[in-house]
């Protein structure tokens, strides 16, 4: 079964963000993410969708962009307005809603965990 994979950009230009790139379709649905995903339930970020990238992105790194994380990511639960999934990364996994708002999306680390 294949699992489809996801990387965490850590972008450097042209202001500070993270990138959160999900492998779906064949390509890899993108958000830049000014402040980061967050760290507690009580938090929600802006997360700003971008045009999709090749899967030969998710390795790529120069001068101004480096993987922050790698792994996979499994949907539980996702629907026409939102995407309800775990990300498996290298040091944990984390469950995490990205919301359509209708304008942009919110990401929203889930009180509940794995």
């Amino acid at each position: 079964m294949h699992q489809p994979s996801f990387v965490l950009h850590d972008h450097r230009r042209p202001r500070p963000h993270f990138d959160l790139r999900l492998e779906q379709g064949g390509v890899l649905r993108s958000w830049a993410v000014p402040k980061g995903l967050p760290s507690t339930s009580s938090e929600d970020r802006l997360a700003v969708a971008v045009p999709d990238h090749d899967l030969d992105h998710l390795r790529f790194e120069d001068e101004h962009k480096s993987i922050a994380d790698i792994g996979w990511w499994e949907d539980v639960g996702s629907n026409d307005r939102r995407l309800l999934f775990v990300l498996h990364g290298q040091r944990s996994s984390v469950r995490y809603a990205l919301i359509d708002t209708g304008r942009d999306w919110l990401l929203h680390r889930t009180k509940q965990q794995p």
